[in-house]
């Protein structure tokens, strides 16, 4: 199988022509409308205008230079477009893997079956980094999994992260960043020579019409050509030399176009202003800055990387108070069951009575059974008032006793007010009273011994 190069793996969205040798951005296009807007409006001059004017100026043929001129200064416009649009405007690489240095455990991440936080691995969103002795704050990219270098910015549009980036120019269908920002300010501002030049040349060539015509009216009628080349490059001229304007005071400044927009109304100071001399030398005579990606290369597949185990942060042990309230929780549930066992034992006692007897007052033993009831269900609810508080400052039942949970369920069991019901259950739990009580006291006796052992 063929080994793949790198522009043929290439996870941004931009298109590659010639085996990689140029690149452009997804909207590439627009470059057809960008080379139209600036053609034809040179052929049109270059036909009507300039065409008749080699005849006006006879003298050592003065007039080819403007023929010349106009053709020479269209093709360099369109060479700077090709030199802002295809190549590199700065792209820092991807990497494979997020940076395992920067990576540190999130004990809030998820949480367990059991309502325990799960540490998860994550990723600080920004960091500080010293930049001309000041801090400045770079972001994390999950997209490219890098930390942007300082004036480095996400594109949306070819999905790249561009080093001192500017913006993403429709008209040219590229980025604007560090490698091809010279490009792009030498592309408008010729673009504006040349529409001041055309413009020039179409009113030169209208007055030379007014002077055999004598009016201006007859001299547009003669050459309607040049007044409609002269409306567009006024319109042009307010676009192109807007933005050639604009731009001298980025350069100047040295600021970009995200930075203005983004910081404007922070009135933050600009910690990468070296003066406007040193500015512009930054951005004219500075030597050219290498890509940091070579497209043409040949695929190099990583080894599978073994996974490194970080060290798990340590779970909070419970402090020694929370143990001995956990104790004391258990204590008292332990005299709330033994009193319970009693009153039911005597409970019992009165239950066989009042089954024996058969001369008794129906009211008197309905009015004994409601009291036993009452008396019996007051015992329960401090006990469950009891474990509602535990509840409050434990947060679960998981630590009780398994044994005291299981009598507390017995002991707290409602009571049928069924004298036949009574009577099976009193049969049932012959010898409950004796084992249950022995068994109690021993479960109360390991309670006292593991309080003082903690």
């Amino acid at each position: 199988m063929a080994e793949k190069r790198v522009y043929e793996a290439w996870k941004g969205s931009n298109i590659f022509l010639f085996n990689g040798r140029l690149i452009f951005g997804p909207d590439a296009r627009s470059i057809v409308v960008t080379v139209l807007l600036i053609v034809v409006p040179v052929v049109i001059f270059c036909t009507f205008v300039a065409r008749h004017l080699v005849h006006r100026f006879p003298a050592y043929n003065v007039g080819y230079a403007v023929l010349v001129v106009a053709v020479v200064f269209t093709v360099y416009v369109l060479v700077l477009l090709l030199c802002t649009s295809a190549q590199d405007p700065g792209i820092i690489p991807r990497n494979s893997h997020p940076p395992e240095k920067e990576m540190f455990y999130e004990s809030s991440a998820s949480v367990d079956a059991n309502g325990r936080p799960t540490p998860g691995l994550q990723f600080p969103r920004t960091k500080d980094v010293i930049v001309n002795g000041v801090p400045v704050r770079v972001k994390y990219c999950e997209t490219c999994m890098l930390y942007r270098p300082p004036r480095c910015s996400h594109c949306s549009i070819c999905n790249n992260c561009v080093e001192k980036f500017d913006h993403h120019c429709p008209w040219v269908g590229q980025c604007i960043g560090m490698r091809n920002y010279r490009y792009f300010f030498m592309f408008i501002s010729s673009a504006t020579l040349l529409c001041i030049f055309v413009f020039a040349m179409s009113a030169l060539y209208i007055k030379f019409l007014k002077d055999d015509h004598g009016t201006v009216w007859r001299a547009m009628k003669a050459s309607p050509a040049s007044v409609i080349l002269m409306f567009y490059c006024f319109v042009a001229l307010w676009f192109v030399g807007g933005l050639t304007g604009f731009h001298s005071y980025l350069i100047g400044s040295n600021q970009t176009t995200y930075e203005n927009f983004r910081y404007r109304a922070d009135n933050r100071r600009n910690i990468f202003d070296k003066g406007c001399f040193s500015n512009f030398a930054d951005v004219f005579c500075s030597r050219p800055i290498p890509s940091k990606n070579v497209f043409r290369a040949f695929m190099q597949e990583e080894a599978p990387r073994p996974p490194t185990l970080r060290p798990m942060p340590k779970p909070i042990d419970e402090s020694s108070e929370d143990r001995r309230a956990k104790v004391e929780d258990d204590l008292e549930i332990g005299n709330d069951i033994l009193k319970l066992s009693r009153r039911r034992s005597n409970y019992e006692d009165i239950g066989d009575i009042k089954t024996r007897s058969s001369n008794g007052s129906t009211g008197h033993s309905f009015g004994g059974e409601f009291e036993l009831g009452s008396e019996l269900q007051a015992v329960p609810l401090r006990s469950e008032m009891r474990r509602s508080s535990w509840v409050r400052r434990s947060g679960s039942f998981e630590t009780l006793s398994p044994r005291l949970l299981g009598l507390t369920s017995i002991v707290t069991e409602p009571q049928s007010n069924n004298h036949d019901q009574m009577e099976v259950r009193r049969r049932d739990d012959v010898g409950w009273g004796s084992s249950s009580m022995q068994t109690i006291l021993n479960v109360i006796l390991k309670l006292k011994i593991e309080f003082t052992e903690r």
